[in-house]
Parts: structure tokens; sequence; C-alpha cells
């Protein structure tokens, strides 16, 4: 356990940032569910306007510094993937 005060304020907003990320993170991960619930039930409306809502939230994970935008490139690259191969163009 820490002894100064600055590590141990260190140590509470560690803690909150690390909430509010897995936060974030399972969010994202419900929506990639529903969207491969969707596709699987072979939904393409509502599957094109959650792909949208999935894009947006990567974004914004990456402006804020939750995921890498590497890993959010990769995401958007195989959820369009998939929906494209849907839509029968892939």
């Amino acid at each position: 356990m820490p002894i100064k005060k600055a590590a141990l304020k260190r140590v509470r907003s560690d803690r909150t940032r690390r909430l509010r990320n897995a936060g974030a993170l399972g969010e994202l991960k419900t929506l990639a569910r529903k969207f491969e619930r969707l596709l699987q039930g072979k939904e393409k409306e509502k599957a094109g306007s959650l792909l949208k809502e999935v894009f947006q939230k990567l974004d914004k994970a990456v402006s804020r510094g939750i995921i890498h935008k590497n890993r959010s490139s990769r995401k958007k690259s195989r959820l369009s993937g998939r929906f494209a191969a849907l839509l029968g163009k892939g």
C-alpha cells in the first residue's frame, strides 16, 4: 500500500479510470454481440443501423484512450466484412 499522499491519490484515480474503461469495453462487446445476433437472424436493416452505432462507439473509445486506434480499425473491418457477406457483396 502506498504511503505518500500523491501515490494514494493515484491509486484512487486508477481505480476510477479502470472501472470507467471496463464499462465502456463491456458496452462495446455487448453491441458487437447484438450485431452478430442480427447477422445470424439475417436482419439487414437493423444490422446496418447498429453497425453505424458500433462504429461511433469505437471512434469515441479511441478518442478517450480506452482502446488503440488499430484495434478499432480491425474491429470495424471485421464487422463490416461480415455485414457485406450478409448483403452478398463479400
